[in-house]
């Protein structure tokens, strides 16, 4: 901090000297303080601004008092701002219709740019600056009805802090400190200038608005700076702006902090750097860069030095080439402009001052003593238009329309609270708390058009202009405007950047890059690196079944249940369905073959219904024999039913269609097969077994077997029908369109009757296998059931282990080779006689060893 212990104690001492309980007069403490420009008026409005920039550091060793502080570094700026708050202060003096008959006048100090001396002269504006007479009590009102100032808002915040609790605003035309907002600490400080809170944000949009999440940032040491970056850093997170380092700089900095500065910055990997400090902060750094060959990076600048002439001239290495930053929006107030060139206000206010500041403004001296040969002597006729300075740069024209804004404010407050109309009635002065309270809710347009009024934190609205710094032809910077920002417009449109204009350091038209890891395509998500900053991450391919549509996904996103990611993962697409169709090669062949199948059982039972009265047709039961032609025929055709999309009559008709036309074709064989039997049996003497196995009832067995599988299979339908369904367990990226079978037990129901059916048709061909071989029926028979049992045998662990399609494809395999197996075994042999060897198909041949009935 820039205070000076003993003056701030005897700023102390004054406080409490200023009502004694002992005595009831007052006494000045401490040295006299003179205000360096003041006229005199009805009502006084002060002025604090820092007309120097230094001072002498005096060495404080306490055992004496300390010598008056000595200011120096005249600066140019306060007097343009000393001009603009006198101009403002003649023009209201000189209206008919603001404030009539009352004249204001001004008592403006110096700071010297510290917190400290700032202070004191606050006190002074406040209390008086002259011992009292011994009649008079010190209860007396303030000397003073505003104070327009600080430029610095650390100074700012002594000053508002100090005499808050006396209720005398303070106006602000340049501390921008988000701090200062806060009422409960400075509850008498407004401003004409927005805060950085709005700055901050603001900043941080315009980051990320460019595309920079990896970004360095210097900020001044105090809290101007500390606060600003503070807001900035919460805005940025916010954003997904990650800061890779935060440094604290002030100008009184030794070299060798500095190099440590300008060395962090240097190891850096971030390509842009925003800068919270002052034209004086960023003079010396811009120095220490260039000593130290530190080029290239892009500046974001806050409105302290973003749009300064002095700093632009002093950038001699173009280290700021390119900058882009804020600055307060350009207004204009009608000849304020003339009146800040015209130095005989100056002159007039205060004699003394304004020596100093000729001689600075023409380089001259009044007084040669002690000075070198070749200074010029001031003539007093020297002219403005002859030289080129901070004092001729109207670059912060925003800035001064800021001091004629807040002494505006005063005026209009003092208007109401006067009840002035043609006139003023009264010309006393307000108290302050009242005044306070009234100025809070001011609200007036200036005379060019321009809204003033305060929130209910004292800040005006933010609205920034987007400056970059471009070179001209002549290798000079100017300062141009590129966007505009506005924080009353929502939130999606308060950033406006024409990019097309804006040049970037090193003078070119492409954008900068500066992330601490690339974008994240869509398809990947970001995993942050372990020990770094969010913005540092690496990009991790989504997992099958999710997506990221966007750059810099933070999460993939589960696909619905029938979608799936596509290759690139970035896109749900509908997952491909699976069943066995007729249009695919599988499909087509098992069709193909079950219409052979049922083709050539047709063309059997036709071949057999021509030759139905031959002896080989008669002697194999024609009967039972063209009902198995016709089971076996469903048979070929019920595997139809397997292929193509699942559907609820499908699903219902494979499985019952199946199963009953199965049993039917099985009852059929074990009829054949008992007949067989039971006709050797009958050509025992005194046997008469073959008339409990006529033709009635062979056809009621046939309809027994089979309508215990209907039975079976309503008892199916009725409580648990197979349906279709969506298997979406065994393939992630396919669905299998199945049919689910309802009920597995209904389901291993029938196929064990079936089984069962089947095995006491094998055992019972079996024990006939040996019979003359005019029944060698049975024979084949054994063969049929022998080929039907090991292909449903076979078939379980194939049915079960087979995925998707291939489950019902193994389902229709074991019906076609079943089939097959019972067609070719039972009746090749037949068809062969009938067609080849037609002399084996007699009644002689018929009864060689065994007559048959």
């Amino acid at each position: 901090m820039e205070d000076h212990l003993p003056t701030l104690l005897h700023v102390v001492m004054a406080i409490i000297n200023f009502s004694r309980t002992n005595g009831t007069f007052c006494s000045l403490q401490g040295e006299l303080a003179y205000p360096q420009l003041s006229k005199h008026g009805d009502i006084i409005i002060g002025g604090i601004l820092p007309f120097h920039s230094r001072w002498d550091v005096t060495n404080l060793s306490f055992s004496f008092k300390p010598p008056p502080v000595k200011c120096k570094s005249l600066d140019f700026r306060a007097f343009q701002f000393s001009q603009s708050l006198i101009f403002a202060i003649e023009e209201i003096n000189n209206s008919s219709s603001l404030l009539p008959g009352v004249s204001l006048g001004y008592k403006i100090h110096d700071s010297c740019s510290s917190t400290a001396i700032g202070v004191r002269m606050a006190m002074t504006l406040v209390n008086g600056n002259e011992n009292s007479d011994l009649e008079k009590s010190c209860t007396k009102p303030v000397q003073v009805q505003a104070i327009v100032g600080e430029t610095y808002s650390s100074v700012s915040m002594a000053i508002a802090n100090s005499i808050g609790p006396l209720s005398v605003p303070v106006i602000s035309h340049y501390s921008t400190c988000e701090c200062l907002s806060d009422k409960r600490k400075y509850p008498s400080f407004l401003r004409t200038i927005p805060s950085d809170y709005y700055q901050s944000r603001a900043l941080a949009e315009m980051v990320k608005h460019f595309g920079w999440t990896w970004v360095g940032a210097i900020r001044r040491d105090d809290d101007y700076g500390n606060s600003g970056m503070s807001a900035f850093i919460e805005a940025a997170e916010e954003l997904g702006i990650c800061l890779e380092y935060s440094l604290p700089f002030f100008r009184t900095y030794s070299p060798e902090k500095v190099v440590r500065i300008v060395e962090q910055v240097k190891s850096s990997t971030s390509r842009v750097i925003v800068a919270f400090v002052d034209t004086w902060d960023l003079d010396i750094l811009v120095h220490a860069f260039f000593k130290n060959n530190v080029t290239g990076y892009q500046w974001v600048g806050t409105e302290a030095w973003i749009f300064d002439l002095e700093l632009a001239t002093l950038d001699k290495f173009n280290i700021l080439q390119g900058a882009i930053g804020l600055a307060i929006s350009k207004t204009t107030v009608t000849g304020l402009k003339d009146f800040i060139l015209d130095v005989n206000p100056l002159k007039s206010a205060g004699s003394a001052i304004f020596t100093q500041f000729w001689e600075a403004l023409f380089q001259c001296k009044y007084s040669k003593q002690n000075e070198p040969e070749d200074t010029p002597v001031c003539t007093g006729k020297e002219k403005l238009s002859e030289v080129e300075n901070t004092f001729t740069d109207m670059s912060l024209m925003p800035i001064f329309s800021n001091v004629y804004k807040g002494v505006y404010a005063v005026a209009h407050t003092l208007h109401k609270l006067l009840g002035c109309t043609q006139t003023c009635p009264m010309k006393k002065q307000p108290d302050p708390f009242t005044f306070l309270e009234h100025l809070k809710r001011v609200h007036f347009k200036t005379k060019d058009g321009e809204e003033v009024y305060f929130d209910k934190n004292g800040d005006p609205a933010a609205k920034y202009e987007i400056i970059n710094w471009q070179k001209t032809k002549e290798d000079q910077y100017e300062f141009v405007t590129v966007g505009l920002y506005d924080s009353t417009l929502p939130s999606h449109s308060r950033l406006a950047v024409n990019m097309a204009s804006v040049v970037w350091s090193k003078n070119s038209n492409q954008l900068p890059r500066s992330v601490c890891s690339e974008s994240c395509l869509p398809g990947t998500r970001k995993a942050v690196q372990k020990g770094k900053p969010m913005c540092c991450f690496d990009c991790i391919p989504c997992a099958e079944g999710e997506i990221s549509n966007m750059t810099d996904s933070i999460t993939c996103e589960q696909c619905y249940q029938d979608y799936w990611s596509n290759p690139r993962r970035d896109k749900c697409v509908k997952k491909e369905t699976e069943y066995l169709s007729y249009e695919e090669t599988m499909g087509i062949l098992l069709t193909v073959v079950s219409i052979i199948g049922a083709f050539m059982t047709i063309l059997i039972a036709i071949l057999f219904f021509r030759y139905k009265n031959t002896p080989i047709v008669k002697a194999n039961n024609s009967e039972l024999s063209f009902l198995l032609l016709f089971s076996l025929t469903l048979c070929f055709l019920c595997s139809l039913t397997f292929i193509g999309q699942p559907s609820g009559w499908s699903c219902m008709l494979r499985h019952i269609a199946f199963g009953i036309t199965f049993v039917l074709c099985i009852a059929c064989v074990l009829g054949k097969t008992i007949v067989v039997l039971m006709a050797f049996r009958a050509t025992l003497p005194g046997s008469n077994t073959m008339k409990w196995f006529g033709p009635p009832q062979q056809r009621l067995s046939v309809l027994a077997f089979t309508l215990i599988q209907v039975l079976i299979c309503v008892l199916w339908l009725t409580t648990s029908p197979p349906f279709p369904f969506k298997n979406l367990k065994h393939y992630k990226e396919r669905i299998i369109l199945e049919c689910n079978l309802g009920s597995a037990i209904a389901f291993w129901a029938v196929l064990g009757y079936i089984g069962l059916l089947s095995f006491l048709c094998f055992v019972l061909a079996f024990l006939a296998r040996k019979l003359p071989d005019n029944f060698n029926e049975a024979k084949f028979i054994t063969f049929s059931m022998l080929i039907f049992c090991a292909v449903w045998i076979t078939f379980i662990p194939a049915y079960v282990s087979s995925p998707g399609k291939f489950t019902v494809a193994v389902e229709i395999f074991a019906i076609l080779a079943s089939s097959f197996g019972l067609l070719f075994c039972i009746f090749l042999p037949k068809c062969y006689i009938i067609i080849l060897k037609p002399e084996k198909n007699t009644k002689k041949q018929m009864m060689g060893k065994v007559p048959v009935k």
